[in-house]
């Protein structure tokens, strides 16, 4: 290594990876920096050697991933300023192939950090080798994603439980104002809980039967059935989810009008329901499968029944492969679709699509609410899990929300109808019924 530091050795990388007018200030762990250029917009510290081999044995996200989980890496400063820096410098050709691994293996070895792959964090999903979106994998999928502890969750996603987008209205709103940063979580969560009950219908019929598909800890059912006086079904593949929301329900006394099962939607036929709600799904079902959901969805419903499709979308679409960081870290098998082919494949399995509204500003205030959340009570999250999976949720709430407010990431709700014979539909003339 000669008299060459840590910091010597990789700026090259790190310029070719973030830029030479990155604003982040890099600190390693032989006391060499990097300096940022301009006001400082906050620190990424590489603490050891392990940072380096992570993304040697795994060039791109995913080691770079790795090195965060394990607190290898570690970012100081506020989250959401320190990753929009990142990219916002980063070259458009930026070289994060072959010559980033060349790159990164002459740097380490010029700084003795060649060696043996270090262990891939205990938080991590390694790829199941079966079919995608069989009815096993997927419920593997589920649990490496929810069943990660229920306090866990209610401290992040707050009192009422809910792990969707949420919709931030305020009392004055007249139609024309932006997303309401103001308003609390707990009350934009049961603002998005009500426009789906009115856009299904349940105001205009008391007592109607419900289906929610993936119905995470019941707070969708219990809204329909406090507010609506619906008849629920919930499903969920998630134990944890089931067990949780069992014993919500009970305690608010709406046992006799919610039942939740650990089912699967494909597990349904024979059964009929007057509306369908569908919240944070539709992205774990995958693209090939979408046909088959729809169609599935289809036969359950009445004529004039209803579907809302509540779920993240993404420009053209969106795999979260083995590869990436969501992908093993958050969302195994996970996958976006551009709404447009949600709406194809609505129509195709028999639905008149009848509304569609983007809430993408929306789930980018439901992000940071989460992520305060977090950090406000980080021993606390990291008691309740572990400091790797905190530190997975921290950067991936932070990511998304940044995704949303750029227009990467998207958030609709479709919402479709079955047609009686006639053509009649019993849905309003305008939009006006829900609000």
């Amino acid at each position: 290594m000669g008299n060459q530091t840590v910091a010597e050795a990789f700026e090259p990388l790190l310029h070719a990876a973030v830029g030479t007018t990155s604003p982040v200030r890099f600190e390693f762990w032989d006391g060499s920096v990097i300096e940022p250029v301009g006001e400082c917009a906050g620190v990424m510290r590489v603490r050891s050697k392990d940072a380096l081999r992570h993304v040697v044995w795994a060039p791109g996200e995913l080691g770079v991933g790795r090195a965060f989980v394990s607190g290898a890496v570690d970012l100081d400063g506020d989250i959401f300023v320190l990753l929009r820096a990142l990219s916002s410098t980063a070259p458009r050709d930026a070289r994060l192939g072959v010559d980033a691994v060349w790159e990164a293996f002459g740097a380490a070895r010029r700084v003795g950090a060649l060696g043996r792959r270090p262990p891939r964090p205990a938080e991590e999903a390694l790829p199941v080798r079966t079919g995608l979106h069989t009815k096993r994998r997927d419920a593997a999928a589920i649990s490496h994603h929810y069943d990660v502890g229920n306090d866990f969750y209610e401290l992040v996603l707050g009192p009422s439980m809910t792990y969707s987008c949420a919709r931030f209205v305020g009392s004055g709103d007249d139609g024309h104002q932006p997303a309401d940063a103001t308003v609390s979580l707990q009350d934009a969560q049961s603002a998005k809980h009500d426009l789906i009950c009115r856009k299904l219908g349940l105001d205009a019929r008391p007592g109607m039967r419900l289906l929610d598909v993936g119905c995470g800890w019941g707070a969708m059912a219990m809204h329909a059935a406090q507010t609506y006086q619906a008849q629920v079904v919930g499903v969920t593949i998630s134990t944890a989810q089931a067990e949780l929301a069992r014993k919500r329900i009970a305690d608010a006394g709406l046992s006799a009008r919610i039942e939740i099962r650990l089912q699967d939607y494909r597990d349904l036929p024979g059964e009929q329901f007057d509306a369908i709600s569908s919240i944070g799904m539709f992205e774990h079902v995958g693209g090939k499968r979408a046909a088959e959901y729809f169609t599935t969805l289809r036969g359950l419903l009445r004529d004039e029944g209803r579907l809302l499709n509540h779920a993240i979308s993404s420009p053209g679409g969106s795999v979260m492969n083995s590869r990436g960081f969501v992908g093993r870290y958050v969302f195994p098998d996970g996958e976006l679709m551009d709404v447009g082919e949600t709406i194809l494949a609505m129509e195709r399995a028999g639905f008149e699509v009848r509304d569609v509204e983007s809430l993408r500003e929306h789930y980018a205030l439901t992000l940071r609410n989460w992520v305060a959340n977090l950090e406000s009570r980080w021993e606390e999250a990291v008691s309740l899990t572990s400091e790797g999976r905190a530190r997975v949720w921290r950067l991936y709430m932070a990511a998304s929300a940044l995704g949303f407010e750029d227009g990467g990431l998207g958030l609709h709700q479709v919402l479709g109808v079955i047609p009686a014979p006639a053509g009649d539909t019993g849905m309003p003339a305008t939009r006006r019924a829900w609000g």
